[in-house]
């Protein structure tokens, strides 16, 4: 390394004005300077001990001055993105000096060109670490960014997805650093690629329920906490939804996990976004109410309805009260109305009161409910004739009627029997 001109001037004025033994003394320090150890002299060595000894107390410097400084304005706003993403790079940020360090010296030590070549891929391979390292880092500012992706997600769903596109960067990050080293890559993901088409052929159901649960996350059909019913599969409170299977609690308390395909093909039924709950009724009364009274009856029921706040009113909803049909045994009112809480336990309140007011109002206005019966009509067109005996007769002579099965030769011969006999009985 040549010196500066400067310090060739100032060595040549020291050669002719310095004593004898300072230059002797000079001498001896410069040999000592000028070797070294390693193919580097001395001096070299020093020289980068003290760059890198200055370069550790700037990061020092850096790392409470510039880094704090921003944790503090980040700290200042209203949102939480910011504080999350300072948190993260604050410690990428820290390795700039420490690299402006090494190149700083590399320069000084005026290594060989092949060296130098080496060293400078190096620097190039720290620089693109940090920014991927930086990057995946920053990737945990998604759970702040997705709110209302992590509301519907579980707390190991959430870590899964983040952790998956940290290393999807650390990965990208090692392509670009083999890439800077003269490693091609694109061999190897051709080679992956094809590692990657064995592998979903092989787990085919699996790829299905990951996207099929990407689907129901991005559709948003429910959220744990709530209540759903997939006919023929399952009804209960969503508990966890997960990649590949949603957990789901049913009513009673056993846990089911349902595979995200049954539940993204599967028509579902969200019970927890109902804006009203619906009572439906068909009240049947006795066929001996009159027409008065089932006019009585059926506006007094409307405006019960009308008048207590629990009930959600038209336009809002439908509200009907009317004597809908003549079924076997009963007049049936048909009352169709919605409650304004969708809660089950206020919902099950409502419609107690509203079964004591309607018992009330029947029994009040002379009415009473109809219960299911039959009545059967007896009706003999052809009733069979009953023979009365002669007076004066004795049981013991009585004859029997004819049977309805005798000919009339029968019936003939034995009215002729009877006369000869009696006859007989008069001449003696």
């Amino acid at each position: 390394m040549t010196a500066p001109p400067v310090v060739n001037e100032l060595g040549s004025w020291w050669d002719r004005n310095a004593p004898g033994w300072a230059t002797d003394a000079t001498d001896y320090i410069a040999s000592i300077w000028n070797e070294g150890a390693y193919g580097l002299t001395f001096g070299q060595i020093i020289t980068v001990f003290l760059i890198m000894g200055f370069v550790i107390i700037v990061r020092g410097l850096f790392a409470r001055t510039l880094v704090v400084w921003i944790t503090n304005w980040a700290a200042g706003s209203n949102t939480k993105i910011d504080d999350a993403l300072v948190k993260a790079i604050s410690t990428p940020l820290k390795i700039i000096p420490i690299v402006a360090g090494i190149y700083a010296s590399i320069q000084v030590l005026d290594v060989d060109p092949t060296v130098e070549l080496y060293a400078s891929r190096i620097i190039q391979s720290i620089v693109t670490l940090t920014i991927f390292w930086s990057l995946s880092r920053a990737a945990r500012v998604l759970e702040y960014v997705l709110g209302d992706v992590k509301q519907s997600l579980s707390g190991p769903a959430v870590d899964w997805m983040i952790k998956a596109l940290q290393f999807i960067l650390v990965a990208l990050g090692l392509g670009a650093v083999a890439q800077q080293w003269g490693i091609a890559v694109a061999p190897l993901l051709a080679g992956l690629g094809v590692f990657g088409i064995a592998v979903g052929l092989g787990a085919q159901d699996l790829f299905r329920n990951l996207i099929s649960g990407l689907l129901i996350i991005g559709e948003k059909r429910f959220v744990p906490g709530e209540w759903i019913l997939v006919d023929g599969v399952v009804e209960g409170t969503v508990v966890q939804i997960n990649f590949r299977s949603t957990l789901v609690r049913r009513f009673d308390q056993s846990p089911v996990y349902v595979p995200n395909s049954k539940l993204a093909d599967a028509a579902v039924t969200n019970f927890t976004r109902m804006t009203h709950r619906r009572i439906t009724w068909a009240v049947g009364v006795e066929y001996s109410t009159t027409v008065d009274q089932l006019r009585a009856i059926r506006q007094e029921i409307e405006d019960w309805l009308m008048n207590d706040d629990r009930i959600a009113k038209p336009p809002e909803v439908a509200l009907f009260v009317r004597v809908d049909k003549f079924n076997a045994s009963s007049i049936d009112f048909l009352i169709y109305t919605f409650t304004k809480t969708t809660i089950w336990g206020e919902w099950l309140k409502v419609k107690e009161d509203f079964a004591y007011a309607v018992m009330d109002i029947i029994e009040r206005n002379g009415a009473a409910f109809a219960f299911p019966s039959q009545t059967i009509y007896l009706n003999q067109p052809d009733p069979p004739e009953i023979m009365t005996p002669p007076e004066g007769r004795s049981p013991a002579n009585r004859l029997p009627p004819p049977s309805s099965g005798q000919s009339g030769a029968q019936g003939s011969t034995s009215a002729e029997a009877s006369s000869d006999s009696e006859l007989g009985e008069d001449n003696s």
